[in-house]
């Protein structure tokens, strides 16, 4: 338990890592299409954010490589990403952290891990145990439903953990938020149940987009990043299927503009999804 520090939800403790181990004159590193808490992170932090471009929309351990400097202190990698859905095997990971300089602390965002069944991903833990400057953060905003109790945890060295503690806020989880994140914890038929549903359902959604010629992303998160080719199409289908109720992500702030994220819902959810953007492709 000395190794885990909780936070009100993974981006604090994102936050934190920026904070207590990057500052002005530093840089931090994250791939092109990364979540966008990291370069806010930053350069609240004082520090400047650094892009490494991915390659068919997978962060590419080369370019991360090539662009960090003798500045670099941090680089964020979430694994699978948000909002790609792609992801770093185990190897490229190890590979990863033996490449950056020492002395820049690899934070892994896991916070998709659990729907991930892939025999060759890792969730960051079998790397924060072999190197001691490696840290995985976690969340209970994602399989276990809590995103507005926030609270999300992180795993890491206890050298690393003792540096958090020190600029931590005393009081930075709710009582609630704790309750529920133990209650969800001892509920692990609702995680299986959760991911059985999410691969029953995610290859529906993608097949039948497909199907309407709709590319796709491969992905191993919740959600399908949906390929328009086309900002102006992304943008109209997003905002037809607002007008029937459905609430989709634009992306367009990670440099998506053609793209939506469209997270896997209900059985009902999803079968209307496809309906309203079938709908849509036929009457433009």
């Amino acid at each position: 338990m000395n190794n885990i520090i909780c936070g009100n939800g993974s981006d604090e403790i994102l936050s934190m890592f920026a904070n207590c181990f990057a500052g002005e004159g530093d840089e931090i590193v994250y791939s092109e299409h990364g979540f966008l808490v990291y370069p806010i992170a930053a350069k609240a932090a004082g520090a400047t954010p650094v892009v490494a471009k991915e390659k068919k929309y997978k962060a590419d351990v080369g370019e991360i490589i090539n662009v960090c400097t003798k500045k670099t202190k941090v680089c964020f990698i979430a694994n699978p990403n948000n909002p790609t859905g792609t992801y770093l095997t185990k190897n490229q990971l190890i590979t990863l952290r033996k490449k950056l300089p020492k002395n820049c602390l690899l934070v892994i965002d896991s916070a998709y891990a659990e729907y991930v069944e892939k025999d060759d991903y890792t969730n960051g833990f079998e790397l924060v145990n072999k190197f001691n400057n490696v840290a995985c953060t976690r969340t209970f905003s994602k399989i276990y439903g809590l995103a507005a109790l926030r609270i999300g945890w992180a795993y890491a060295s206890l050298e690393v953990i003792d540096y958090l503690n020190r600029i931590r806020l005393p009081f930075n989880i709710n009582t609630i938020a704790q309750h529920a994140a133990i209650a969800a914890i001892k509920d692990q038929q609702f995680i299986k149940k959760a991911i059985k549903h999410n691969n029953i359902w995610k290859p529906f959604i993608e097949k039948e987009l497909i199907n309407l010629g709709v590319q796709i992303i491969p992905g191993v998160g919740n959600f399908v990043l949906a390929k328009f080719n086309n900002p102006k199409k992304a943008n109209d289908c997003y905002n037809y299927m607002e007008k029937h109720n459905i609430f989709v992500r634009k992306v367009l702030e990670y440099g998506l503009a053609d793209c939506l994220r469209i997270t896997v819902g209900l059985e009902k959810e999803n079968t209307y999804l496809i309906k309203i953007i079938t709908d849509f492709i036929k009457n433009n």
